[in-house]
């Protein structure tokens, strides 16, 4: 049985407001719901809609997004590295779009558990 996994880390919204925001969000892995999705859950105050909004994206354009530009299919998901420390998720909806700077440490501490989770034995 595989674990599912949240870790919690801290994003920087961009804006053209002179401050970026910084926003708690929730990063989740489920392997019994989709092996190969990770799950982006933004607080309902930064949300257009005022709830909890959750983005799912695939796990391995998270990994790739960390060392090079890279989007879903249909664009409304773009990964990519911001210098050497922090990486940027863009979000695409009918609402808008969302631009998240992370430290880098925080998403690759999240994929490292994620894997982890994979080889962890059950008694």
């Amino acid at each position: 049985m595989q674990l599912a996994i949240e870790d919690r880390a801290r994003a920087h919204l961009i804006t053209d407001a002179p401050q970026n925001r910084s926003v708690p969000v929730a990063l989740r892995y489920d392997p019994s719901v989709d092996p190969l999705a990770v799950r982006l859950v933004i607080p309902p105050d930064v949300s257009p809609s005022s709830t909890e909004t959750e983005w799912v994206f695939a796990r391995s354009l998270l990994e790739k997004g960390l060392s090079r530009p890279t989007a879903t299919e249909s664009g409304d998901v773009r990964v990519w590295p911001c210098g050497r420390v922090q990486a940027v998720l863009e979000l695409h909806s009918p609402q808008g779009v969302a631009v998240m700077q992370f430290d880098s440490a925080a998403l690759l501490r999240f994929l490292h558990h994620t894997h982890e989770s994979e080889t962890t034995p059950t008694h």
